[in-house]
């Protein structure tokens, strides 16, 4: 069975990876593409982009209403994703949310929308494979390692800090790990700041640099030894075969699932 598929999103470095992706496989069908701009053109009407007669819309409440679809991922950014989702689930559409930045309120809205709907949701701060492991690696670590610092380093042109991998992290370590304030009890931030942002006491510390895609380190301390967990993505192609994964597996759900090691 064919899965029709519309990206929002296409001219950012991901959308356009996932072009390419739903492209080469055979069971997907790319539908459509929502865009700010170039309303009523085609893909192939877009230099750089691959020769198809895929329409691309502005309106999203268009789109919707016109293309028959099965699957909707939205690659944009949270500003816009909150409402996509909410949209796409009134029309039947199951999202696969690929941006980060919900708060715990819209993402208890869509949860509960979601079950009203019985339709699928995939809400993923990472799409990558190897982010997935070791964030269940750390969750494991800190049962046995209280002390913990998360590092997560991305390009400069990321909206939010911390990213929604670092949290999503803090969270799973949350569930295995007891509160605990880490360093002196006196110890004094001479900048503010300077230690990170506080989760039950364990530190997340976000860089923005250019050069870089995803990466995060979750360290450990203990009495004579450390342990480090470290992730790296490369270049935007490593978060296409967990976007593939969502794609497959939302057709199948009948709520919101927020995380991607919910369906490995």
């Amino acid at each position: 069975m064919s899965v029709n598929v519309i990206i929002a999103g296409p001219r950012g470095k991901m959308g356009f990876e996932a072009i390419q992706m739903v492209m080469n496989e055979p069971r997907f069908q790319l539908v459509a593409c929502i865009d700010r701009k170039n309303n009523g053109k085609q893909l192939k009407d877009i230099p750089g982009f691959p020769n198809l007669e895929t329409p691309i819309y502005q309106d999203l409440e268009e789109c919707f209403h016109d293309v028959k679809a099965d699957v909707f991922v939205d690659l944009t950014v949270p500003d816009f994703a909150y409402e996509h989702t909410k949209a796409a689930m009134h029309y039947d559409i199951r999202p696969v949310i690929g941006t980060t930045g919900f708060t715990e309120e819209q993402l208890e809205e869509l949860h509960n929308l979601a079950s009203d709907k019985k339709i699928g949701c995939i809400i993923a701060p990472n799409f990558a494979i190897g982010a997935i492991l070791m964030m269940k690696f750390s969750q494991m670590a800190a049962k046995y390692f209280p002390d913990v610092d998360i590092i997560e380093k991305h390009h400069d042109n990321k909206l939010d800090a911390p990213s929604g991998s670092a949290i999503k992290t803090a969270e799973l370590i949350r569930e295995t790990r007891k509160p605990k304030h880490q360093g002196h009890p006196d110890e004094k931030e001479v900048i503010p700041g300077a230690r990170g942002a506080d989760v039950d006491g364990m530190k997340i510390h976000s860089i923005r640099l250019p050069g870089l895609v995803a990466h995060q380190e979750v360290i450990f301390g203990a009495s004579g030894q450390t342990l480090s967990i470290k992730h790296d993505s490369i270049n935007r192609e490593s978060f296409m075969e967990g976007i593939k994964l969502s794609i497959e597996a939302v057709i199948e759900l009948d709520g919101l699932v927020y995380g991607l090691e919910n369906i490995l």
